[in-house]
């Protein structure tokens, strides 16, 4: 069944106009209670959100929807997005919401669900609900007196800080350390920055003003600009950066040169490794993952497996073969033997606990394996533009001869945005940025002779 509202993370866009209004919201609700009702027990959902203004016009509208049909409501307020995750377990509640566009701009919103199980919907469940969108539900709402209830839990920061903690090696403190952490002006703004002080770190925090509109703004992990430069200037061990809903992370070291999610999953997995607690044999990956860190993992005898982009069909891939490392280049990290889904803060702390075991500078620890020149551009498109089509599969087969056995390309279409993502690697860094420029190149002639997107 095919899925026009969902994306590779739940729902996402431009907040207010469709499909991020109230009214969609309300319908989303309405159908997912239908769609996940099971039994006759008294219903339950928890929703989260991030710190964007809109969360204002989404949170209320979904609680409605919510409550029209019998289901109760656990607001949480702004939180992670892995804490809706673990709390749906935690609550014993039948699904989990959060509203967040993650390392979106703040003019953006979105929704993502969790079953009871923490784990994100299947693509078919997704499909399902938005088959019941268009449908009349009102025979499904509950009458007057069978109403959901809608109520605030006081404690769900400290429930999500004493779970986090307790991932961290009970032998291990962060005495010593100097930790700068940004937390995008986002979801973690007052949970990230308590569970490294309470391990003992030495704590400086930026990214931690939320206004509603500055989230993401200059900062976090996909700007980690203000991070480099505060780690230099205060002289830190290191850097942690979390993106506005705090399912993806990125470090820096002490000299602010920056660690991305292909050596934070290296480092990890070589530490697993080595005390027995890896599982699969190996990582599991993106098309994205860098071609270095598939030749480090082949010195270790271990396999990546390569998943197309999207953290679901990661977890999907390691639930299904017993993986429990994995995660993108871009920074979301999932360690399956503590969270269901990317969770920055539990990475950053595993990275932790092996720099405080070696004892050594972060820029040794963290520079795992070599990486291979690679470059990856976006080119914005305003037309239907068929990757798959004659002209332009010719035009990546050509690149590809060019690169040759050492090399590698991959175009697709971003998820979630009206971005066509071109990434190149290979051992020659000056070929690689010729080929990129070209296919982009082609793929801005191509727009201008497509017709416009609907």
């Amino acid at each position: 069944m095919a899925r026009k509202l969902f994306g590779t993370d739940g729902i996402r866009g431009k907040a207010n106009t469709d499909p991020i209004t109230a009214e969609i919201a309300m319908q989303v609700a309405m159908a997912t209670a239908v769609q996940l009702k099971r039994g006759n027990h008294r219903h339950r959902v928890v929703i989260g959100k991030d710190t964007r203004l809109s969360g204002y016009l989404l949170e209320p509208a979904m609680t409605a929807g919510f409550v029209s049909m019998g289901v109760d409501v656990t607001l949480l307020g702004p939180v992670p997005t892995p804490a809706v995750a673990m709390l749906t377990r935690s609550l014993r509640a039948d699904l989990g919401v959060m509203i967040s566009a993650s390392h979106n701009p703040y003019q953006d919103n979105g929704i993502k669900l969790f079953g009871a199980d923490g784990y994100k919907l299947t693509d078919d469940v997704e499909a399902a609900i938005e088959k019941l969108i268009g449908e009349d539900l009102s025979p499904h709402r509950a009458q007057a007196a069978h109403l959901g209830r809608a109520s605030r839990l006081d404690d769900e920061r400290g429930r999500y800080i004493e779970y986090v903690k307790n991932t961290f090696p009970k032998n291990l403190r962060l005495d010593g350390l100097k930790i700068v952490v940004d937390c995008a002006n986002g979801a973690a703004y007052k949970v990230a920055p308590r569970v490294l002080w309470e391990l003992g770190a030495d704590v400086i925090s930026i990214g931690v003003t939320p206004d509603g509109t500055n989230i993401n703004k200059d900062c976090g992990a996909t700007a980690p600009g203000a991070l480099q430069e505060a780690v230099v200037r205060h002289g830190a061990h290191l850097g942690v950066a979390l993106d506005g809903d705090a399912d993806r992370l990125m470090l820096c070291d002490e000299h602010g040169h920056v660690v991305d999610g292909d050596q934070i999953m290296a480092l990890i997995a070589r530490a697993f490794h080595q005390t027995g607690q890896l599982k699969g044999d190996g990582v599991v990956a993106t098309v994205m993952s860098n071609l270095g860190f598939e030749r480090f993992l082949h010195t270790l005898n271990l396999q990546m497996k390569r998943m197309p982009v999207g953290d679901r069909y990661v977890v999907d891939h390691m639930r299904s073969n017993g993986y429990n490392v994995g995660g993108e280049q871009s920074g979301h990290i999932i360690l399956g033997d503590y969270s269901t889904t990317g969770d920055g803060l539990i990475a950053a702390l595993q990275v932790l606990a092996v720099i405080q075991q070696q004892q050594k500078p972060v820029s040794e620890v963290c520079q795992v394996f070599a990486p291979v020149p690679q470059m990856l551009k976006n080119v914005r498109y305003k037309t239907q533009i068929a990757l798959d089509g004659k002209p332009f599969l010719d035009a990546v087969r050509s690149a590809e001869d060019r690169l040759g056995k050492s090399g590698r390309i991959l175009v697709r279409k971003s998820g979630t945005e009206p971005l066509i993502r071109v990434m190149a690697e290979g051992d020659d860094e000056k070929l690689v940025a010729a080929v990129v420029g070209d296919l982009c190149s082609f793929v801005e002639h191509l727009d201008t002779k497509s017709p416009a997107v609907a």
